[in-house]
This record gives C-alpha cells, structure tokens and sequence, in this order.
C-alpha cells in the first residue's frame, strides 16, 4: 500500500488535467475482460507510465488496450499453469529497469514521484515474463530459418543508410517539485500549436534552450546522434506534429518534427560520444559559463581548471549517443568538437562540452546471431496473431 502522502501526490500528478468524474471513483471497473475488472485506477496509472516512456499518440485509447492484452496474456500463462516466482519478477524488473541505466529500487522511485506505484511497474513485467513462456511453449521447435534466408539477410544489412531529421525544440526548466506544473503547462502550449510558426513562437517566449531566439530551430542532424528514446518519440510523428512533452532531466521538452530524410550509404549506424560535464554555481553560472568558454579550447583543458578543486566537479564519460540521457544526448547532437552549451540544472548550472564524436566499427554479423534475430521476429508475428485469437474469443464489456 502506498502511504498517504505518497498517494495524495500520485493522485495530483496523474489527474491533473482529468475530469472529475473520473478522480471521484479510482477503483470503478472501466472494462471487464472476461469478467475480470480493469479498474479506472490502472487505466490512470497505465497513462501516466506511457507518458513516462514517451509514448506517442492517444495515451488513454494505448492504455486501456495494453491493459486488455495483459489481461490476455496473465489467462493465457493460467491456462497452461504458469507463475513467475517473485524472484523471476525481481530480475526482469532489474533487467526493464538497466535499459536506462538504472537499478529496479531507483527506477521504481522515479516512477513513484510521478506517481506510478511499484505493484503497477510489477504487473507490467510479470505480464511480459509470463507471455515470453507462453509463447515459448507454443512455438517452440515449430518455426525455421533456413540458410539462405540467413544470407540474404545479411546481405541487406551491409546496404547501410540511416535516416536525418529536421526538428524545432522548447525546453522548459522543471526545477524539484514542479515536475508536474511543468508537465502540464507543456501539454498545454502543445495543444496551443498548430503550425510551424505557432511553434516558433511558443519556444520564443517559452523555451529556456539556447535555440529560443530562432524559435528552437535545429538544423539537418543524423537521427543516430539522438537517444534513442528521444529519437524514438521524434520518429512516432508526422512532419509539423509535436511530440508529447519529454522528461529530460530537470526539464521537460516538445518537440516539432519539420523534416525527415532517408539517406543510403551514410557509415556506421552508431556513433561513440566523448563528453565532459563541469559543474558550475548557479548564481552567476550563465557568465561563468562564457568566462570558461573563452578560456578552453578541448576538453583536456577542463582539467586544468578543476585543478584543486572537488574531483566530481568535471565528470568525463564516453557512451553510444543512443545510451546517452535526453537532455545531455539532445544538447550535444549538434554540436561539433570542441564546442559547449550551458544550462541550468536543479541547484547548480552545467557546462556541457563535446570532446569527440567517433563512430562505432560494426563487426560483420554473426550468421547465428542473425538467424536468431529472424526467428524472433518470426515467434513475434505469431505471437501478436495469437494474442488477436485471444481477443477475438474473449468476452470483453464496459460495466
């Protein structure tokens, strides 16, 4: 059970915006799936976790489907006699949670001060845990790739492009505790937009980003020098669509979609990031920052100014742009060599240099590896089909 205040707060964060109707009966059933409850509880607590994950589209409508297709899954492993032991579900949500460089006790405690419960995240892997068995019994030893499938398959992944895109941003500051006040006025200037110029103009007189002043218009840049939960949320839209509002670490950012491209024959489709993060004061850190800049020429120089100084003032790191987190991985996308951007962040302000961009020699692809990655997409097909027979055989009503 969630203490009192903790609940209050998950309650603030999850129906601000909501209809009261809906914060005056939580525990209501919304959808019967063959005659068990989904509550308008988990409905909301599914939402918010979606927006959490940066999903694109109608979070409530992708909320309540998934919900229903979890129902499915968990009759599913029950009618074969599956249970995931509390040891199974405390290592998939060790393993959900290391996606993002987190431990489960960490992740679970960012999802609680947004006010998703630890039992919600729970639900969600034992769902999945128990789905992989199922489909795992069912297809087992039933499905094959042959060699020559292997080959061509390697074939097509040495005909390498990638794709670039043309994004506008606005980034808003969510110091501690306003996280949801921003959240919410995002969704509201998100709503207010209509057009490019509408953007333009909200991230004029919004956006905190360096990029305000051309109404937070980014030039052409490889999709690969994003994160990838930032560039998955970008490749969810359509060009002059704006994406839902994007936690970023003490910030919460739109973004607008202007321009995708595919391009054939661009390199390695991963690039390495080389980056330093030095931390300054927050009073005065905007000129502090420009004094620096105007001192240093690379990043090896940073340790210079450090010197005497406490050691975890300047953190050094080198990571996949993909891993990198989507406020640091959006700030040096585009920036080249040598150059830095400032902001603040919480009680202090950070400089942000990019030391080096290099990209990832790829090793040729390993015929099992490949025959591997085939046989999984094949068990998926079958197993999204199966769950449609599920669905299609289910008794499924609103109360």
């Amino acid at each position: 059970m969630m203490r009192p205040a903790v609940f209050a707060i998950a309650l603030s964060a999850l129906f601000l915006g909501s209809a009261p109707v809906q914060a005056q009966n939580l525990f209501a059933p919304r959808i019967y799936v063959n005659d068990r409850a989904i509550t308008e509880f988990e409905v909301q607590q599914r939402i918010q976790m979606l927006r959490l994950f940066n999903t694109s589209g109608d979070l409530e409508e992708l909320a309540t489907k998934a919900l229903v297709e979890d129902r499915l899954r968990m009759d599913a492993a029950k009618s074969l006699g599956l249970k995931a032991t509390p040891e199974q579900i405390a290592a998939g949500m060790e393993e959900f949670a290391s996606r993002v460089e987190m431990s489960a006790e960490q992740f679970i405690a960012a999802l609680g001060q947004s006010g998703v419960s630890s039992q919600t995240f729970r639900d969600f892997v034992e769902s999945g845990l128990l789905w992989r068995e199922v489909v795992r019994r069912r297809y087992a030893g039933k499905i094959f790739v042959s060699d020559a499938e292997v080959e061509e398959a390697i074939a097509r992944a040495g005909q390498n492009s990638a794709m670039r895109v043309l994004i506008s941003e606005l980034v808003i500051p969510a110091p501690p505790g306003q996280e949801a006040a921003v959240m919410a006025r995002a969704e509201q200037l998100r709503a207010r937009i209509k057009t490019e110029g509408g953007f333009s103009a909200a991230a004029r007189g919004n956006s905190a980003a360096p990029t305000a002043a051309r109404g937070g218009r980014l030039d052409w840049m490889p999709l690969k020098n994003l994160p990838a939960p930032l560039a998955s949320s970008i490749l969810g839209l359509a060009p002059g669509e704006v994406s839902p509002p994007v936690p970023m670490n003490g910030a919460v950012a739109l973004f607008q979609l202007r321009g995708l491209e595919e391009i054939k024959g661009l390199g390695p489709q991963a690039i390495e990031i080389d980056y330093a993060q030095y931390v300054l004061s927050a009073t005065g850190g905007v000129a502090a920052a420009a004094k620096l800049r105007s001192e240093i020429d690379t990043c090896d120089d940073l340790y210079g100014i450090n010197k005497g100084k406490p050691a975890e003032n300047l953190i050094r790191e080198t990571k996949t742009a993909s891993t990198l987190p989507a406020n640091i991985g959006r700030a040096l996308a585009d920036l080249d060599p040598g150059e830095s951007v400032d902001y603040p962040a919480g009680a202090a302000h950070m400089f942000l240099m990019l030391c080096a961009r290099t990209p990832v020699q790829e090793t040729p692809p390993d015929a099992d590896a490949v025959r591997e990655r085939l046989l999984n997409q094949r068990v998926g097909v079958l197993a999204n089909s199966y769950l449609e027979e599920l669905r299609f055989n289910a008794i499924i009503r609103e109360p």
